[in-house]
């Protein structure tokens, strides 16, 4: 059986269309979770900092970090980061501070007032994990189940970056 049978193997159930399925799902969810804090911001009434934002500013967190490392330490993934950390920068949720040692370098860390937008965001998360327990939307172990799929699938796809086979 060749590889390209083995894998649509059982037509609509087969893995690629797993696959493809799963490649949307993801897609949809990140999407729908920057519109779930987009709706936060909204009903507490933010309206200059955008999801994408208050996701980096989550993300870092109690952290300092030059912008090389957002990305390689999973932070951000957007190809505008330079764009989003100027903006947070001039609306006071993030101090930037060259490197002493490498002064093409800047490191970046929350004020007290990104620091606000971060437990707001914690909170967040926080009210939809005891959500999903208490309307049993999911258990603790499948949770747990799923996030190890989804890391060895990450880590599939960055050996594909590294061209590791």
């Amino acid at each position: 059986m060749s590889i390209h049978a083995a894998v649509n193997k059982g037509g609509a159930g087969g893995m690629l269309d797993g696959y493809l399925e799963a490649l949307a799902l993801v897609e949809r969810l990140h999407r729908l979770l920057l519109d779930v804090i987009k709706d936060e911001f909204e009903r507490v009434g933010i309206i200059e900092i955008n999801a994408v934002q208050a996701l980096l500013l989550f993300n870092i967190g109690d952290n300092e970090v030059t912008a090389g490392e957002l990305k390689t330490r999973g932070y951000y993934q957007g190809s505008n980061v330079s764009y989003n950390l100027k903006k947070l920068v001039d609306m006071g949720y993030m101090h930037h501070q060259r490197c002493e040692i490498d002064r093409r370098s800047v490191r970046v860390r929350l004020t007290p007032r990104g620091r606000e937008i971060r437990d707001l965001i914690s909170a967040l998360f926080a009210r939809h994990a005891d959500g999903l327990i208490s309307k049993n939307v999911i258990d603790f172990n499948t949770l747990e189940d799923m996030s190890s799929t989804l890391r060895r699938m990450e880590r599939y796809w960055t050996d594909q970056i590294r061209y590791i086979y």
